[in-house]
């Protein structure tokens, strides 16, 4: 891969589409300079009675076609230059967003810990927003105007090479002081960065906090964190902006020496008889024309520097690994295993960290199989690492004696569905909420899925039925509503092995017995593994599995659990005297 291409992460039409939106640019460049050699031989025709010559009035007419077919070409060549250049780019940027996306969704969800989701939302935004200004306002016309002004220069050259020297002489001087400047700019650029990023976090922490904000009385100013980040980005902002334009401005007025230094070198040649007036003006008109877009470029040129720095990122995430696998293997059956499995969310961690240790347990076929615990041992990490969001660090799950670590992950996905405690939802209608199960649903399918979960009642009721839109994550919905077409998406999945994390753990006494019936719906002839807090709601399981800092503390039936007087009898007391407790 070339390595402009790996440098703006571009596809190889992306990349192909660069190379034919430079030649635009250049014919561009080059066509804008027929009008040039149209009104100096106007001009010379002209000033012909000055010089005791006379007027020819065809050749007069000549040029002024030759005018209107300067200004056709200039139009056609412009209007190939806007197709090739923005609108690809634009293409470019849509395929790019759309490839580090589909990226982050292949990525293991031990990835997530290290980065925040604002870094993230940075780089399917911000920094392919970037890309697509230098692919369309930058990359371009830079390469053009090297390639034009090479050209330019070889053929003033042939008229006169010292006047072809004095217009250009400063050029290389003046680009020689932007890439000078470049290490100063980039570490400038690094530390405006990290200052952006360190904001948008802070925003979306004062955006996600706002109820307690509001409810201690705080306001943006009181906030201290976010009142120090965004004086901490306007500072950085400022300070960048200052040095960039202070090495822009500079190499910009050591160019446009370059004007004084061709009237100059031209009055010494014309004084000296060296040069005629018409090949003069000749040059004076083009020293004027080509300045133009070169100062352009200076301003913009900083920018690449810039989007250099911030595509790092971007870059270093499309070289992340993806967890992969065979897309193939069949499973036969849907007991799962766990041998010796220990596992630790940070691999640089000390084994102290272990979250699950040395855990050995079997998950039966058709069965009910709860986890409970304490907080914190381990119970909703057992059901990721079936999942395979994370792999295990020793041991090995098997489902049905297949590896998960041999299976990719969207295959074994497709074997299980999930209900979480804490539902998400999307800005879109009910209907599309649950056919999110299964997309190639049919609409009986997904209603007889949403009458099963008893989400049917509740959907009716609404102004636009199926079709009303839910809001952000469905914040026009009750937490048990919420819960139901989670569920409803779930029953549409129509999975073999279900997990179910928490799924009435917050529920009022009503909603609970909705979703309880709904999960009976469910997990009917499934693989079925339920993590509950309260212990009564599993007391009908097929077997228990009590965890007590991510090993197996015990293991049975609940009546047999209660006779053995452990862990389990104690947090089953425990929550039995709370229940009594009133204020």
């Amino acid at each position: 891969m070339p390595k402009l291409q790996s440098m703006l992460l571009l596809t190889d039409k992306g990349y192909k589409d660069l190379k034919k939106a430079i030649f635009a640019c250049t014919l561009t460049n080059l066509s804008f300079m027929f009008p040039y050699m149209v009104t100096i031989q106007l001009f010379t025709e002209l000033i012909k009675p000055l010089m005791g010559g006379s007027l020819s009035f065809p050749r007069l007419w000549m040029l002024f076609a030759l005018g209107v077919l300067a200004a056709i070409l200039v139009f056609f060549a412009s209007k190939n230059d806007y197709q090739k250049t923005y609108v690809t780019s634009y293409m470019e940027a849509e395929n790019t967003r759309i490839s580090v996306a589909e990226k982050i969704r292949r990525l293991p969800m031990s990835f997530f810990n290290t980065k925040d989701l604002s870094e993230l939302t940075a780089n399917i935004m911000a920094d392919c927003s970037t890309t697509e200004h230098v692919l369309s306002h930058i990359l371009p016309q830079l390469f053009a105007n090297a390639i034009s002004i090479t050209l330019i220069c070889v053929m003033l050259s042939l008229f006169d090479w010292r006047m072809s020297l004095a217009v250009f002489i400063t050029l290389p001087l003046s680009v020689a002081v932007i890439f000078v400047s470049k290490r100063v700019q980039n570490k400038l650029s690094e530390k405006f960065v990290r200052a952006k990023l360190k904001a948008s976090d802070q925003v979306q922490e004062y955006l996600e906090g706002i109820k307690v904000i509001k409810a201690c009385g705080l306001d943006g100013e009181k906030f201290s964190a976010l009142d120090k980040a965004m004086h901490l980005m306007m500072k950085m902002a400022i300070r960048l902006e200052f040095v960039t334009g202070t090495f822009v401005t500079g190499s910009q007025a050591l160019l446009q020496a370059g004007v004084g230094l061709t009237v100059f070198v031209g009055a010494q040649l014309l004084t000296g008889g060296m040069i005629e007036l018409i090949p003069l003006l000749m040059f004076l008109l083009i020293v004027v024309r080509i300045y133009g877009p070169i100062l352009v470029e200076y301003t913009l040129l900083p920018e690449l520097f810039h989007h250099m720095v911030s595509t790092r990122r971007m870059r270093k995430l499309m070289s992340t690994p993806i967890m992969e696998g065979d897309t193939t293997v069949p499973l036969k059956s849907w007991d799962i295993t766990f041998e010796n499995v220990s596992f630790r969310y940070n691999e640089n961690d000390s084994d102290e960290t272990m979250v699950i240790n040395d855990l050995s347990v079997t998950f039966p076929a058709n069965a009910i199989t709860a986890l409970v615990g304490p907080s914190g041992c381990g119970k909703s990490t057992i059901s990721r690492l079936i999942a395979r969001f994370w792999d295990v660090n020793a041991g090995s799950i098997k489902i049905g004696g297949v590896d998960v670590r041999s299976m990719d992950p969207e295959h074994l996905m497709r074997y299980m569905a999930f209900v979480f405690q804490d539902v998400v939802l999307f800005n879109d209608t009910v209907y599309n909420n649950i056919r999110i199960g299964n997309m190639n649903a049919t609409e009986e399918q997904v209603l007889s899925a949403a009458k099963a979960a008893r989400c049917d009642e509740f959907v009716r009721g609404m102004p636009n039925g199926y079709q009303s839109m839910l809001g952000e994550n469905g914040h026009t919905l009750s937490g048990g509503e919420r819960q139901r077409i989670s569920i409803a998406r779930a029953l549409l999945k129509d999975a073999p092995i279900v997990l179910l994390d928490e799924a009435t753990a917050s529920l009022d006494p009503e909603n609970e017995v909705y979703i309880q019936q709904a999960i009976s719906q469910l997990i009917a002839n499934k693989t079925v593994i339920v993590i509950a807090h309260r212990l009564r709601t599993v007391a009908d399981a097929d077997q228990i599995i009590v965890l007590n800092q991510g090993s197996l503390a015990e293991q049975g039936t609940h009546d047999a659990l209660m006779q053995n007087e452990g862990l389990y009898r104690k947090l089953f007391d425990i929550q039995q005297e709370s229940m009594g407790w009133s204020v």
